[in-house]
């Protein structure tokens, strides 16, 4: 998809906020313990590799990402710190984790046995890094029994071929306020310790939940995902346990400003009248771009001011309803701070009724990010 440099619309990442957030994140963290800063989804839509810059500038350590190109994006880049693939990745791609040094979730007996044979079949002699994953409740990859992930730690120890890096699980609920299913989880998760002979460099149970609301989980490694990017990971649930700060921030400009009679329809479908002589705003932005067409009757700031989306949202384009005339160019913030008023990433995503996580993924290609 092209990228649109040459329209009013973009989406500004405030990096010196990512630092913030890690920093201030890192300072909580026990001594003996490192920041992995996820990166996955492209930087949750704020772009991988400058915010990659940006964590380790804050403290970060390593990274974490969904899948072997985020990570080969990160190397190519010059990023040189330990990654780690969350996913599971197939056998075949092996060669390319040994060429960037990639550590890479195992989820199963099978994969294990697989990679072996692939491994004899190489010319290479280098061991693959490896992070055991344990299912304690997430219904997603992982081994699901003490047994199982001892079973597999066992093959990873006595194999040559292999470097048993890490031990980890996810949790589901860790920024609940009913903690009971955090703790089921936690508890699984001690009984896999309990049958081991010895950990690995790194346990990591924390996401960015666990990371703010139980600090006091085991581990030396958090992933440090939402809360970097300056959003409650539990939207409304949970307090902030310090302030995070927003990155991201998406604004436009008016490309034209006409004045409508009453009776006038906006938008397909007519879904709009006007009921009066109306100032209708029009900004280059629409579905194409992630701006969604549920967000009609969302509010957006002119020099401050709330502006109604009227009419429905158009692939490129939406309708806004103006306090009066203004001229074309004024600045429309959609996402962001404007003379003291402010719109969140949660707004939208409560008017969407999804989280925030979502919306921010949601940004396509084609808005440019602008770092500052």
């Amino acid at each position: 998809m092209a990228v649109g440099w040459h329209r009013p619309t973009k989406l500004v990442i405030d990096t010196q906020a990512i630092q913030e957030n890690v920093r201030n994140e890192v300072k909580r963290m026990p001594q003996g313990t490192e920041l992995f800063a996820v990166v996955k989804a492209n930087g949750y839509g704020h772009g991988a590799v400058q915010t990659a810059k940006a964590a380790i500038k804050g403290g970060a350590t390593g990274f974490c990402v969904a899948i072997v190109d985020e990570a080969i994006e990160l190397r190519e880049a010059g990023i040189t710190e330990p990654i780690l693939i969350l996913s599971i990745v197939d056998v075949s791609y092996i060669d390319l984790l040994l060429k960037y040094d990639l550590s890479v979730t195992v989820a199963t007996q099978e994969w294990l046995e697989q990679a072996i044979d692939y491994l004899g079949h190489i010319e290479t002699q280098e061991p693959l890094k490896v992070h055991i994953k344990v299912d304690t409740g997430m219904g997603r990859i992982g081994f699901i029994t003490p047994e199982g992930a001892k079973q597999a730690v066992e093959l990873v120890q006595t194999s040559q071929k292999f470097i048993w890096e890490g031990l980890f699980t996810h949790f589901s609920a860790a920024d609940e306020k009913d903690a009971s299913y955090f703790e089921k989880q936690n508890r699984r998760f001690q009984a896999v310790l309990a049958v081991l002979n010895e950990l690995p460099k790194y346990v990591h149970v924390s996401n960015s939940a666990a990371a703010l609301w139980h600090p006091e989980s085991i581990g030396n490694m958090i992933r440090f995902g939402i809360g970097m990017y300056g959003l409650n990971p539990s939207g409304h649930e949970l307090p902030e346990v310090y302030p995070l700060k927003p990155a991201l921030s998406l604004v436009s400009r008016l490309i034209q400003v006409k004045e409508l009679p009453p009776g006038e329809g906006i938008g397909y479908g007519h879904t709009y009248t006007t009921s009066e002589n109306e100032w209708i705003g029009i900004v280059p932005i629409g579905y194409a771009d992630g701006w969604l067409r549920h967000l009609q009757g969302f509010s957006v700031l002119v020099n401050g001011e709330k502006c109604e989306i009227i009419g429905r949202i158009c692939m490129d384009q939406c309708m806004i309803r103006l306090p009066r005339k203004v001229n074309v160019g004024t600045q429309v913030t959609l996402i962001g701070n404007d003379h003291g008023e402010n719109i969140t990433m949660q707004m939208v995503a409560d008017k969407l009724e999804t989280i925030h996580y979502e919306v921010a993924c949601m940004f396509s290609e084609r808005l440019p990010r602008e770092y500052k």
